[in-house]
């Protein structure tokens, strides 16, 4: 009996030993899905959710597609043989296994920013997952954009290495903010205009710029043309269900919060909106809005009172978390008219999320609005209601047209 209790009391110390150990692996584990999660490494590595992370996601540059890689760990067509270094350096330099660089598109620009310590965890995770045999040819880009040599000097324009320093003269919670939206985050990869070769315009950081035929709007704190009016917890209420009192996600934005900020822990979601309500104003040239009795305005209206009205109001109060309110709103004033024209054209569904499963949508108008007709409402939207942007021409309607016509 004394035997069977001290064999029972080893067994138990071994136990306990090992449920030690395994904790910490554990929570790093979990700690690394979270940041992937944070990190959006869905968007353009896992193309078929059946076969998660291993890659085929065609992302679309203005200098030809490039193939989101399979980052699961076979060791063929994977990530399989690398080792944490090669996982680091890719991260950290935008250089991969064997010395091969990487394309801005996988946006190592910002995820330099990112410590050892959550490199580490998201490894860590990345080692869990199914090795999945999926060959993925990432370059499709044409000559001379295919020749990999070309981004040394790319590098030595665009790239600033270097992991995220604190501003010590800012809250923990304000750096957090600043370290998620610069890094893992990678914001400025979407809303940061950029130069002619592809780089980050940073003295512009997040004003706001075209992506794959969507308008990625200014999100500092401008009051016309990005989110100054916005509250801390619009904000945070747009990145968890997609919709606010300004606006519902859509398109791009819709992927990224189905799949990224939906589930960011509240106290992340605070930091970034505390971060991104600081950024400094410059002053914005605010146009004046076109008169009412402009021809395109007075065609315009009469369009929308007869196609919008209904569901956006006459006031362009929308209805809200149904019907975005298109008064007073930065997107809409945007220098640019792409996603406008884009939803008008196309359509367009918001985002479900697991707080707001119900996603309105938006009718296509492509085959009973002519490239005129567009124009002149988007034109009296951009101009009405305290909005005030420049008129839209025909002909960027019937060039938005071409673009999402297969």
């Amino acid at each position: 009996m004394k035997r069977l209790a001290a064999l029972s009391l080893l067994a138990l110390s071994g136990l306990a030993s090992f449920c030690a150990q395994a904790q910490p692996e554990f929570d790093q584990v979990e700690k690394g899905r979270y940041l992937a999660t944070v990190g959006d490494c869905t968007a353009c590595h896992t193309s078929d959710p059946q076969k998660p992370f291993a890659g085929g996601v065609e992302i679309s540059t203005p200098f030809g597609k490039l193939v989101g890689a399979n980052i699961t760990p076979d060791s063929e067509t994977g990530i399989g043989n690398w080792t944490y270094d090669d996982f680091k350096r890719a991260m950290s330099e935008g250089i991969g296994h064997g010395g091969k660089r990487l394309y801005g598109a996988m946006p190592f620009t910002a995820y330099t920013k990112v410590t050892d310590e959550d490199n580490r965890a998201i490894w860590a995770y990345l080692q869990t997952l199914e090795p999945i045999h999926n060959p993925v040819e990432t370059n499709l880009l044409p000559f001379p954009f295919n020749i990999r040599t070309s981004l040394i000097g790319w590098n030595w324009l665009n790239f600033d290495k270097g992991v995220y320093k604190p501003d010590m003269s800012k809250s923990a919670e304000w750096n957090r903010g600043a370290y998620l939206v610069q890094g893992l985050g990678h914001c400025g990869t979407c809303h940061t205009p950029k130069n002619m070769i592809g780089g980050d315009k940073n003295d512009n950081f997040l004003e706001g710029t075209e992506i794959e035929n969507w308008w990625a709007p200014n999100i500092t704190a401008a009051n016309h043309q990005g989110i100054g009016r916005w509250s801390e917890q619009d904000i945070k209420d747009y990145l968890r269900t997609g919709v606010n009192r300004y606006d519902i996600a859509s398109g791009p934005m819709a992927e990224q919060v189905k799949n990224s900020s939906q589930f960011w822990k509240e106290e992340d979601l605070q930091a970034v909106a505390v971060y991104l309500k600081s950024l400094g104003v410059k002053d914005e040239n605010v146009p004046q809005p076109i008169k009412g009795d402009d021809k395109q305005m007075l065609a315009g209206r009469h369009i929308y009172f007869d196609r919008c009205s209904a569901c956006h109001g006459s006031t362009g109060k929308g209805e809200k978390n149904i019907f975005p309110q298109l008064a007073n709103n930065a997107l809409i004033n945007a220098p640019e008219p792409v996603s406008l024209a884009h939803v008008v054209l196309a359509g367009s569904r918001g985002v479900d999320t697991d707080a707001r499963p119900t996603a309105p949508a938006m009718p296509s108008f492509a085959d009973i609005m002519t490239d005129e007709e567009i124009a002149n409402v988007l034109t009296y939207i951009r101009n009405s209601w305290g909005n005030s942007a420049p008129a839209v021409k025909e002909s960027d309607v019937k060039k938005m047209r071409e673009r999402l016509t297969p």
